[in-house]
């Protein structure tokens, strides 16, 4: 039962990176309709902004879809619905990121009109069972692999702090409205810390229970998996991808996390979210091993916690199953790269000296580490 723990830092230095809209507070401060808040957390301290967990996954779902051999999954799209294929045999997307597809059916006829919408858009069909005479689809869940913590700023920042940007479309040249229209919105700077985790035994296996989140397959998907002759797993409970195709699709993950793109308002605000800081290990068990590994000094700035970082090497020593894999970017925390070079020559086994990478090449040194444990991490 392993697990891939990973903690990263954004650089914010003038961001809205992920947005919520209008609220009541803001209507009392500014006389203009066009503008918008970030999202924060208010505290006692001040205002943590930050952006959520899903923001953070759409970003990677379309990075993704850039990284060679990645199967991203099609979606269907109603008023007030929608959901992607449920497919994980097909789709690396739903295999990593999860899915619910959960549609509504009241008789037959609707049943066969949502089977044809789905034929239309290259979505497979789903069974069905009959409750009270009525046809209803049988749900389909799965919980995601891949989990993401919202990425939280690392100390609050003052309400006053907050930045507000005027702006307006000055190119109206329209007679009947001559002035400008204004529009505002907030930003913030800082720096943002987020949590990921992988569960690698999930990855690429598929379970077929009567239970929420593990009726991965129905009856079709089932089918699909014996057409491409998948193997039992779990005493028949479940079926799983040969083991060359799970680690394709961990190592596809992770590329993406390298080149990662996103976040609103990068046409006046460009900010660049691949992470400066990246930690990475794998570890028996799903505890997270990151989790205190930074903090903030007295002047908000993230600290890097060299002393958590050699607890955690000696608490869960026996858990370990990979090394330290830690990326810094050069220009970013480095009056704190020697002291983290030396932390990392202490938890090393052999006390090497070594220099801190690159976060992309720290993401290579743990897929050159996958190549030779893939079959003890993945088992």
């Amino acid at each position: 039962m392993a697990h891939l723990s990973g903690l990263l830092l954004i650089d914010c230095p003038a961001s809205a990176l992920n947005n919520a809209g209008k609220f009541l507070e803001m209507e009392k401060r500014s006389s203009y309709e066009n503008w918008t808040a970030i999202k924060k957390i208010k505290t006692k301290e001040g205002v943590f902004p930050y952006v959520s967990g899903q923001a953070f996954r759409s970003w990677l779902r379309e990075s993704l879809r850039s990284v060679e051999n990645w199967t991203p999954s099609p979606f269907f799209r109603a008023e007030k619905i929608a959901y992607t294929d449920a497919d994980p045999i097909s789709y690396a997307e739903d295999d990593l990121f999860g899915y619910m597809r959960a549609p509504e059916s009241t008789g037959a006829g609707e049943v066969k009109a949502t089977r044809d919408r789905w034929a239309s858009q290259g979505l497979q069909d789903q069974e069905t069972r009959k409750k009270n005479g009525q046809d209803k689809f049988i749900a389909l869940t799965r919980i995601s692999p891949f989990k993401v913590s919202a990425l939280i700023s690392v100390a609050p920042i003052p309400s006053w702090c907050v930045g507000y940007d005027y702006g307006n479309m000055a190119r109206t040249e329209s007679p009947e409205y001559p002035d400008p229209v204004p529009h505002e919105h907030e930003f913030y700077r800082t720096t943002l810390v987020g949590q990921f985790s992988i569960d690698l035994r999930s990855l690429g296996r598929f379970y077929h229970v009567d239970r929420t989140g593990y009726r991965h397959l129905d009856s079709v998907r089932k089918k699909l998996a014996e057409e491409k002759g998948l193997a039992h797993y779990d005493n028949n409970r479940a079926y799983e991808l040969p083991l060359e195709t799970r680690k394709a699709r961990l190592q596809q993950l992770l590329r993406g996390l390298a080149q990662i793109t996103g976040g609103a308002k990068l046409a006046i605000h460009y900010t660049d979210v691949t992470p400066r800081l990246l930690m990475m290990a794998v570890a028996k068990g799903g505890n997270h091993l990151f989790g205190t590994a930074i903090g903030a000094d007295d002047k908000g700035l993230p600290k890097v916690n060299t002393e958590a970082l050699k607890q955690v090497a000696q608490v869960y020593k026996s858990f370990l199953l990979s090394g330290f894999h830690i990326g810094l970017s050069q220009g970013y925390l480095d009056d704190q790269r020697a002291s983290l070079a030396e932390t990392l020559k202490t938890i090393r086994a052999d006390g090497r000296e070594m220099s801190i990478p690159h976060p992309v090449e720290a993401i290579q040194n743990l897929l050159d580490e996958l190549e030779k444990r893939a079959t003890e991490w993945l088992q």
